[in-house]
């Protein structure tokens, strides 16, 4: 066992601050690098040292594998923890990071370099009795072949990238006179994205839930998993709104989830934290579909319902200690909902925006954490993801927690670029939702822009009618206050709306 004294986060933005606190917890000391972009960020401030490594495309910073392990060395770095995206899930780095006498926070490279290609993921989980989707073994390049087990699988069809993720290199493939175009967008969409054009085919379950379990295994060759996290709330194929447990599926079907992600982890030696993802059909059937190597950004809701601080489990794991954790110490305690902040405009489909948080105010109490790394005043740079934060609740039944997520998507004040909460507080309160009758198509089968443009709309007439008459009570005492009457007619993101039109 290596003892590890201090960190450098490869990463950024809330991640980067969630890391570097449960490190402070252990007395830990914590390194920041940062792109010029991100130089008044508070993950930089926050750090005991902080070294800008590049300017703010990640190609010449954050993915500068060579000057991150540079910075290790001049600061007597023991160990380096990836976070996610960037190079959390990137086997090179990790073996450079290792060559190098450095601590890598995360799985091996081989394990990271197997679970990293769909296909090779699922030739090896093929050792264990895991249920698998029907689709081919190996990557497709002979268009007559892919036609011929296309029709063999039947459709509807998902063509996939192997090196894929994030929905890119992702096409549905209806029928067979719509193979050719959709396969060659596939291959080049994989190319651009994963500079890999390998894609296979799978049968496409027209109405899934995804599902997934977390794992941690040491070094000893024990591994455990944490149950279930429901994640069918998507948009591009990327998930917006997470909870835990999930209310689709028996007990049962958790514990045999929980073995088969478990078997996967142990078809490629895995240790640290790891997510083995499954969709499940509408019979209740689950299916193996990845695993992710890394910490997940959803994995709040997990620590919320476990009482697991699985940044702490990782770090433990990269010293070489065994696991104190059993499965049988483990049981599920409430329910946990995630909702994305993500600088987006639900009512444009979607579409990113930047800009600066002109107000930025986060919602508190009790059940509620927010996961973030920006502050008023800040930019949302073009360079990066445009998730501004993670809004996550917790109450002792999925009703509370849904109930405690609508009052803090209400609180939270954000103005100066648009966001998704107005979206996640629509989901809250759809039928479909608080049934639980949902699945991944749940934007395209429910959600219309034009729901939350009207609304917005409507009541920005009213909230100009509330803001006009305090402006004109200005001489009288409280002169520029809402009252609390006048501000139940409106919740605080359509408030934010109005600043915004």
């Amino acid at each position: 066992m290596r003892s590890i004294k201090k960190i450098l986060v490869a990463n950024r933005g809330e991640i980067a601050l969630r890391i570097m606190r449960t490190a402070r917890e252990m007395n830990i000391a914590t390194v920041a690098v940062f792109s010029e972009a991100d130089r008044k960020s508070p993950h930089v401030r926050y750090a005991d040292e902080a070294i800008c490594i590049g300017p703010a495309p990640s190609s010449e910073s954050y993915l500068r594998g060579d000057k991150i392990i540079q910075v290790c060395k001049d600061l007597n770095v023991d160990a380096i923890h990836p976070g996610y995206g960037f190079l959390s899930e990137n086997a090179g780095f990790a073996k450079m990071v290792q060559g190098a006498g450095i601590i890598f926070i995360g799985p091996s490279p081989e394990a990271i370099e197997v679970m990293g290609s769909k296909l090779a993921a699922k030739q090896a989980a093929s050792q264990y009795n895991i249920p698998m989707v029907p689709g081919t073994e190996t990557a497709i390049t002979d268009r007559a072949e892919a036609k011929t087990r296309a029709r063999e699988i039947g459709y509807p069809i998902l063509i996939k990238a192997s090196a894929g993720g994030g929905g890119k290199g992702m096409r549905v493939v209806d029928n067979e006179t719509d193979f050719d175009e959709q396969m060659d967008r596939a291959v080049s969409e994989a190319q651009t994205s994963f500079g890999d054009g390998s894609v296979f085919i799978e049968k496409y379950i027209t109405s899934p839930k995804h599902i997934e379990i977390q794992i941690l295994g040491d070094q000893h060759g024990n591994i455990i998993h944490l149950f279930e996290r429901e994640c069918s709330i998507q948009r591009r194929h990327q998930k917006v709104i997470e909870e835990a447990p999930s209310i689709s599926i028996s007990n049962e079907t958790r514990v045999e989830m929980g073995r088969c992600a478990i078997d996967v982890a142990k078809s490629c030696g895995y240790y640290g934290a790891g997510t083995v993802e499954f969709i499940l059909d509408e019979k209740g059937n689950f299916y193996f579909l990845e695993m992710n190597t890394r910490l997940q950004v959803e994995h709040p809701v997990t620590e919320e319902i476990t009482g697991v601080d699985l940044v702490k489990q990782m770090i433990y794991i990269a010293e070489g200690k065994p696991l104190a954790i059993k499965q049988s110490d483990l049981s599920i305690k409430g329910h946990a909902i995630e909702v994305r902040v993500y600088a987006e405009d639900a009512s444009n489909n979607f579409l990113p925006d930047v800009g600066t948080l002109h107000t930025y105010m986060k919602p508190d109490g009790n059940g509620v954490r927010v996961d973030d790394g920006f502050e008023q005043g800040m930019d949302i740079p073009i360079y990066y993801d445009p998730m501004i934060a993670k809004l996550i609740t917790y109450g002792a039944d999925r009703e509370e927690a849904m109930q405690k997520m609508t009052r803090a998507i209400d609180e939270y004040q954000i103005s100066g670029v648009q966001t998704t909460l107005p979206f996640c507080k629509f989901v809250m309160n759809h039928p479909a939702f608080v049934s639980g009758e949902f699945d991944t198509n749940f934007v395209s089968t429910h959600f219309q822009p034009e729901m939350l443009v009207e609304e917005i709309k409507e009541d920005s007439l009213k909230l100009a009618a509330i803001i006009s008459a305090s402006l004109l009570k200005k001489s009288e005492p409280g002169a520029g206050f809402v009252s609390a009457s006048e501000n139940k007619k409106a919740s605080s993101w359509k408030l934010r709306s109005l600043r915004n039109h």
